[in-house]
């Protein structure tokens, strides 16, 4: 089933996102690209900031997805009713922005074929307590369970067990069916939207997969996991040292690389290919994507942020069956 309508919602609106979408929409990428993309979130802002970082582009404002074309910038406007200081990140974007997400998780739970792209949010403002990360935000308000966060790449991926937890909490939110049912929802997306088997490593949680305690986290919980995905025949291994894994000659070997929290796999991997990845939320009944980096409010109305997340994700997208 191949993918032809993308929703984007904006998010945070004093981020960096609206400048790497500029970015793509004046690229001949866009005008390649087959996909209707529509927009939601508040249209006098995008101009705003349109104005603001010296973009001429042109925004079709729609009142419903089906008047969405291609190779035109469609947008579905919501109210943003605060941009008298609309340069700074404050609570005051809180219900803007759960009204994009509401409107766009309606419109993608009644479309097929389409793909919902999110922009990146505060998670100190918007998120607040209640939730880790985005991830866990969508599949709440979806009724998903047992969602996995894939950062993909190309060439490689990777999945942390943990999201953004603090460090202190990883090692008791470590279990074999997690990691089990982890690597199964990777295969399974894999497979079906790429055609493509997996080969999968695990990464141990202590320096070295070694510990003083008497009995380690790799014995009693990821030596397990991974003996029973080989007994039902997932081509997974592991666990490996996290210090050393991440050379040439061993990534070579795998398609994704599983960790057992946030930045033991996100930072080696940003350091071989910078923001050229997207973060996929797999186990949701569709297929959620968002640009692989936060608002960063220190870059916004700069002009110089980098958009390669932004390009990836239409890529992608493009690749997906």
């Amino acid at each position: 089933m191949r993918i032809n309508k993308i929703i984007i919602i904006l998010g945070e609106p004093q981020s960096i996102f609206s400048e790497i979408l500029f970015k793509y929409f004046n690229s001949k990428e866009f005008s390649k690209n087959k996909k209707k993309i529509i927009l939601i979130g508040s249209m006098s802002l995008l101009q705003k900031q349109m104005k603001k970082l010296k973009f001429n582009l042109n925004l079709k404002l729609i009142n419903n997805i089906n008047d969405a074309k291609n190779n035109e910038i469609n947008i579905l406007n919501i109210n943003y009713n605060n941009q008298k200081n609309f340069s700074k990140i404050s609570f005051n974007s809180k219900k803007y922005i759960s009204n994009c997400f509401k409107v766009g998780l309606n419109l993608i739970k009644n479309n097929k074929k389409t793909v919902l792209i999110n922009g990146p949010v505060s998670k100190k403002h918007f998120l607040k307590k209640k939730y880790l990360g985005i991830t866990e935000y969508i599949s709440k308000k979806t009724k998903s369970k047992n969602q996995v966060m894939l950062i993909y790449n190309e060439k490689l991926s990777v999945s942390p067990l943990t999201t953004h937890l603090p460090l202190k909490h990883v090692a008791k939110n470590i279990t074999k069916e997690k990691i089990i049912n982890n690597v199964k929802q990777i295969k399974k997306f894999y497979v079906s939207l790429l055609n493509k088997k997996p080969k999968i490593a695990v990464l141990g949680l202590n320096p070295h997969c070694e510990t003083i305690d008497e009995v380690s986290e790799e014995k009693k919980i990821i030596i397990p996991a991974i003996n029973y995905l080989k007994k039902i025949n997932l081509n997974t291994d592991g666990p490996f040292p996290a210090d050393t894994f991440f050379l040439k000659k061993n990534i070579n070997k795998y398609d994704v690389i599983v960790g057992m929290y946030h930045d033991q796999v996100l930072t080696p991997l940003k350091t071989l290919y910078n923001f050229n990845a997207i973060n996929i939320t797999i186990g949701l009944p569709f297929v959620r994507i968002s640009t692989d980096h936060g608002p960063n409010n220190m870059m916004f109305g700069k002009n110089e942020s980098d958009p390669s997340s932004i390009f990836c994700a239409m890529r992608f997208i493009n690749k997906i069956r």
